[in-house]
């Protein structure tokens, strides 16, 4: 089976975004997981439900939520178009921001289940020896939660990979330029192209299927620890 060099356009701008979300995504979602997993305060079963609520809400409703915010006539839009003459929709930062906010659950969850299984009990110490929160962080939890935090960027890249509705809302559907490999397959069977929507199909199974092992071969050897 060849692939064609629009299916190796989408595939790859697949990448590119994914792993530029995963770069935008991971200090806040740090930040979150251990928020959540370390810390009791007002507000924290609402930030909780925020944050995980891209996971059960159907995907164009979060495309269509974004597409209000950063439209030129939404709030978001409107500024950085006025003041920065920036236009976000249907460019690749718009397919960015989408999958970012789908994916951002998944990784959240694997860093909180990650920093959840720190004992406290190791924190408290280095902090009676005198170090700081940002060093005990960076020095006991960061290390300890590495698995849990490596399974979350794992998943997160993954669900990017994937992701349709948001994205096709926000960035369209442009060859070459926001069609990621989701948007290519559903091109293809649109188009009724069945050997590209094929190929396009097992490519994004495969790296689905080395994502999950690799998430679970991490797990299994941290229950094993």
């Amino acid at each position: 089976m060849r692939i064609t060099s629009a299916e190796v356009a989408a595939l790859l701008l697949s990448i590119k975004v994914s792993l530029f979300s995963l770069v935008i995504m991971l200090p806040p979602g740090l930040l979150v997981g251990w928020l959540l997993a370390k810390h009791e305060f007002r507000g924290k079963s609402i930030l909780n439900t925020l944050v995980m609520l891209p996971l059960v809400l159907p995907p164009v409703v979060s495309g269509y939520l974004l597409l209000i915010l950063l439209s030129n006539n939404g709030p978001i839009g409107r500024l950085l178009s006025e003041i920065f003459n920036i236009e976000i929709i249907f460019t690749p930062f718009a397919v960015v921001i989408a999958i970012s906010v789908i994916s951002f659950p998944l990784l959240v969850r694997g860093i909180l289940t990650g920093i959840s299984s720190v004992p406290t009990e190791l924190e408290n110490a280095a902090r009676t020896l005198g170090a700081s929160p940002l060093k005990v962080f960076f020095t006991i939890t960061l290390p300890l939660a590495h698995r849990g935090i490596i399974g979350g960027i794992i998943l997160g890249f993954s669900k990017s990979l994937g992701e349709f509705g948001a994205t096709i809302m926000v960035a369209g559907n442009i060859q070459g330029k926001t069609q990621t490999i989701a948007l290519a397959i559903f091109n293809a069977v649109h188009l009724g192209q069945d050997i590209t929507a094929f190929r396009l199909v097992l490519i994004s199974t495969i790296l689905a299927f080395i994502s999950i092992w690799i998430t679970e071969r991490i797990t299994i050897s941290n229950n094993h620890i």
